[in-house]
Parts: C-alpha cells; structure tokens; sequence
C-alpha cells in the first residue's frame, strides 16, 4: 500500500543513460514496485535520454504512454529512435493533452517525420520543441515553419477575439534547431513563422546561417519581435558575413537578452573589426547581457582593449580564447 501511495504521488521520472532499461523495454513499461505506467498517474516529467536501447521498442511503450495524462515533459533525445519507433510516438502524441515539452533531438531519423510530429502536438501549448541534429531535409524544415505559421495565424485570430484576449501567452518559449544545415538561408522561413511568440531562447548554432538570415533576424529584433530573448546562440556559422553582425547589432531590440555566442568553429579564425564597433555600441543596449562568447575571432589589440573595458564595466562575462594580458593579446595566435 505504501508503494503504491509512492507511486501514485510520483511526478518525475529521470530513466537517463544506464537506469533500467534494457533491450527492447521489457522493464521500461513496468514501474519499480511492480505495476505498469498505469500506476504512475500522477507523472508530469519522463527523462528517457541517451537510451540507446530504446531503439526499435518505443513502439511497446507508446501504448502506456497514453495513461499518462498529466504528462507535461518527455525527454527523449538520444535514443536512436527508429521511424517504428517515431511512428508510434505520433500515434500517441493526441493524447497527451498536457504535455508542454517535446525534446527528440539528436535521433537523427526524426528530420524526416518532423512535420507529423508537430501536426500531433497541441501546439499552441508547447513551450520547448528541441529538434537539433535531426538531420531537417529542406522539405520537412519548410513543412515545420508552414504548420507553426499555420498555428500562429489560428492564435491571432483567436486573440483578436475579445472573448479570448487572454490567450496572448506565449505557445513556446525555446527553439533550438542546431546542427541542422538546412536552416542556412531558409531562416526568413522560420522567423515569420514565430512573429507571435515570445521566444526566450533561440539556437541556431552550426546550421549554415549566411549574411542574409542574420539580416533578416536583425529586422526582427528590430521590430522588437524578440525582445523577450534571454538566450541567442550563432556559433559556428562562419558564412556569415561582416554586414550581418553590423545589422544584427545594430538592430536593437535585444534588451533582455543575457546569453550570447558567437563563436566560430574549432580550427577556423575570422576578424571582427569590421563588426566590432556596432557590437560595442550596442552593449549599452544590453543591459541584461551576462554572458558573451567569441571565441576564434580576432581583432588588434586596442579593439580588444575597448571590448574588454565594456563588458568589465557591465560585468558582461567574456569568453575569448585565452585570457592573455592586454599586451599579448597581438602577439596570440588562432587556435589549431
């Protein structure tokens, strides 16, 4: 009786790496005391991540998935989800009516079916969809930012309702599509698709980005689409030119913002002269930002001065390569 009262009470459930799953699940659907997920009413978190033996037998654990009507957090990246495995996942996913994060990141099988995986989701609840290293294909990023367009339309004729006018919370708060190369010159796509929400967090690190989707993120952020974002990542996307961070920084719109990476990728190195100066007359635009990454980039020695001085003065948190005195910053070489 007491195990069961402990079960029942149970809201989060962290099954991560080397718990107790074992091939093809057979322990997944039963719970510690005995009973099956039916006995876990209560559970609003399941962190299956980095299982890789859930592979190919998710499809048993879909049908006790479906009990969990509290569910509001599956954690499923790094499984290495089989389309069985994607297919019945979708098959399952209209039932979980509370759910608010979805993350199947890095399984790479979940590019090609992203669409019907967003098409099963209340999407208007959502607050986390992490879809990095999904291996996107050009058609299913395009269907993805359709149906978010599709959903955001629906919210914006529903707000302008005055009977609904609460509904103008934000539906989702995180959007990280790293490592996801198609993204590279098709972002306009996904920005206007996002014109409603409040994004928090935005990531987009190695994923081709060109001069273009930094310029059109600039006007975004000009529009003050995305002055809610606490969090902006564009590492490693060494495409974009010197006139997209001049926009980007020039832009405005990003007072709330308290994280920033720009880095560039292990074993490349680029100047920043050229976009230095808008950075630094936008940091006292910034007044949130905590932390800033640059790693791999380079500039004289007296622009390093100046950019030191700033974030020092705004305890801003600079990440460089090394932290080498002022007077050998022009001596260092770029990292190998």
């Amino acid at each position: 009786m007491f195990g069961f009262s402990l079960q029942a009470k149970l809201s989060v459930a962290s099954l991560t790496w080397r718990s107790w799953i074992c091939p093809g699940t057979a322990a997944l659907v039963v719970c510690p005391a005995g009973g099956s997920l039916r006995c876990l009413p209560s559970l609003r978190d399941l962190d299956l991540s980095c299982n890789k033996h859930l592979s190919g037998g998710l499809e048993r654990l879909a049908s006790h998935l479906a009990h969990l009507t509290h569910l509001e957090v599956l954690d499923l990246h790094l499984c290495c989800l089989t389309p069985a495995d994607l297919e019945a996942l979708i098959q399952v996913l209209p039932s979980l009516t509370a759910l608010v994060e979805l993350d199947v990141s890095s399984n790479k099988e979940a590019g090609g079916v992203v669409h019907q995986l967003v098409s099963a989701l209340q999407l208007t609840q959502m607050r986390r969809l992490p879809l990095s290293s999904c291996r996107l294909s050009q058609e299913s990023f395009t269907a993805l930012a359709a149906a978010e367009e599709t959903c955001c339309m629906m919210m914006m004729m529903m707000m302008a309702s005055p009977c609904v006018s609460a509904l103008a919370a934000p539906y989702l708060r995180s959007l990280d599509v790293s490592w996801c190369k198609v993204v590279g010159g098709r972002l306009p796509l996904l920005l206007d698709a996002l014109q409603p929400s409040v994004i928090l967090e935005l990531r987009l690190c190695s994923c081709d980005l060109i001069t273009s989707d930094l310029r059109h993120l600039a006007d975004v952020c000009h529009r003050g689409c995305l002055s809610s974002l606490r969090v902006l990542d564009l590492s490693y996307n060494g495409s974009v030119g010197d006139a997209g961070w001049s926009a980007l920084f020039a832009a405005g719109g990003l007072g709330s913002l308290e994280e920033a990476d720009l880095s560039l990728r292990p074993s490349t190195s680029a100047s920043c002269s050229a976009w230095l100066p808008a950075l630094l007359l936008a940091l006292p635009r910034m007044p949130a930002l905590a932390r800033l990454a640059m790693r791999r980039w380079s500039a004289g020695p007296q622009e390093w001065r100046q950019l030191k001085y700033g974030a020092k003065s705004r305890n801003v948190q600079l990440e460089l390569d090394q932290n080498l005195p002022e007077s050998e910053w022009k001596a260092a070489e770029p990292e190998e």
